[in-house]
């Protein structure tokens, strides 16, 4: 019998293709516009990436828009950045223009929406290139956020010799930018305590409670790793780590992107890598909404509240295929993510961490041991939010999950 894989219903996925990165997440007339790495009629990633577009409520439903921008007056791809919204209400994309074959270093080009709605867009000019000071082999995901009276923008980096860096820029406009300099930079050597890669994708700096953080994904030699975040200090373009730390587990989570929710709470949203279902054409997923806050020099992610309420509010699906959300308490020794395609992961508890025993392979989530998680199943997609760590686990078949105290 055929595995049954089942779309997500509070996770996004594309109604056909591939997607990967989500970026430019922001709330427009009260309504979330999310925007994502997208390549159409195809489940495999391809260096002609578009700009995909949808809409939501209540982050949890997801109404698919228009593509707003593909490849075309000279772009072979449109690639990850942001979008920010200045005093007037004026939007600009920021988005990474690269050529085919060598895609490795991109430009930062613009965008603008042609209309209220964001459902048209048209692309603007060239605003930010590699410097040529800096000996780099990759340069992309324009990330841009207001600094007091000017805008910086970051953009990650891989320098030759194998470090990862921020490149900085300023603006007092958001189209005329100075390059200052590295704004953060960690040599792939660096292990203690967390090791960060390579090349910094996604790097993206907000701040929380007086203090900044700097969350990136962690990148070498093609391979995608995890994400990795530092609380820290950042004046004048620069970042001075406290600590960095280690936020997610798995082979699944990649990609995050920052926002603030309708309440302007900081947030972040991750790539799902691994979910698929060939026979319908899609492939990959993003997680559901991370609401963020510090416990001293330690980044904590939970379930955003309007996640919870928005699957509570679904209606029932006559296949059974509902979101389910669970509570492993610290008491209960483990549980057991099983998929119907015969997959078995466990995750049990130690005095100070959770072991991971997949198939032959085991890993740990370290300080996480005592903490309340809470898991949510939704087909082929199960997040775990212990709130100090994230695991993700995603595959091409549902997923049901056994565990003595779930509730």
């Amino acid at each position: 019998m055929t595995p049954r894989v089942s779309r997500p219903r509070a996770h996004f996925t594309p109604a056909s293709g591939w997607i990967n990165d989500p970026h430019g997440i922001t709330v427009v007339d009260g309504r979330y516009h999310l925007f994502f790495q997208h390549v159409p009629g195809s489940t495999q990633w391809q260096p002609n990436c578009h700009w995909g577009h949808a809409v939501s409520d209540d982050l949890t439903t997801w109404e698919t828009l228009p593509i707003a921008l593909a490849p075309g007056d000279g772009d072979d791809g449109v690639w990850s950045g942001s979008i920010t919204v200045d005093d007037d209400g004026d939007a600009l994309a920021y988005y990474t223009s690269v050529q085919v074959p060598e895609f490795g270093i991109g430009r930062v080009r613009v965008a603008r929406p042609t209309d209220d709605g964001w459902e048209g867009w048209e692309k603007g000019d060239v605003v930010a290139e590699l410097p040529a000071e800096l000996d780099a082999v990759a340069f992309r995901d324009p990330f841009v956020f207001r600094d007091g009276d000017r805008w910086r923008m970051l953009v990650g980096a891989s320098l030759r010799g194998g470090v990862a860096a921020a490149v900085s820029f300023s603006s007092a406009d958001r189209l005329a930018w100075t390059y200052d300099g590295l704004a953060a930079q960690r040599p792939g050597e660096s292990v203690d305590p967390v090791w960060t890669g390579t090349l910094w994708e996604c790097p993206q700096i907000f701040e929380i409670d007086g203090r900044h953080v700097l969350v990136t994904s962690v990148w070498e030699d093609d391979v995608l790793h995890y994400v990795a975040y530092a609380v820290g200090e950042y004046a004048d373009g620069r970042f001075v780590a406290a600590e960095w730390h280690r936020l997610t587990y798995g082979d699944s989570y990649y990609a995050p992107t920052f926002f603030r929710d309708r309440d302007g709470r900081p947030c972040l949203t991750f790539w799902l890598r691994g979910a698929a279902d060939e026979g319908s054409g899609w492939a990959s997923a993003h997680s559901v909404p991370h609401l963020l806050s510090l416990e001293g020099d330690q980044l904590v992610a939970e379930l955003h509240p309007e996640v919870r309420e928005g699957i509570s509010a679904l209606e029932r699906d006559s296949r059974g295929n509902d979101p389910e959300l669970l509570s492993w308490e610290p008491e209960d020794e483990e549980v057991r993510i099983v998929s119907e395609a015969g997959r078995v992961v466990t995750l049990r508890r130690q005095e100070d961490a959770v072991e991971v025993t997949d198939g032959d392979e085991r890993s740990r989530l370290p300080g996480v041991g005592d903490r309340r998680a809470t898991l949510l199943v939704d087909g082929p997609v199960l997040e775990v939010l212990f709130g100090a760590a994230s695991y993700a686990f995603c595959t091409d078949s549902d997923l049901s999950v056994h565990g003595r105290s779930l509730a």
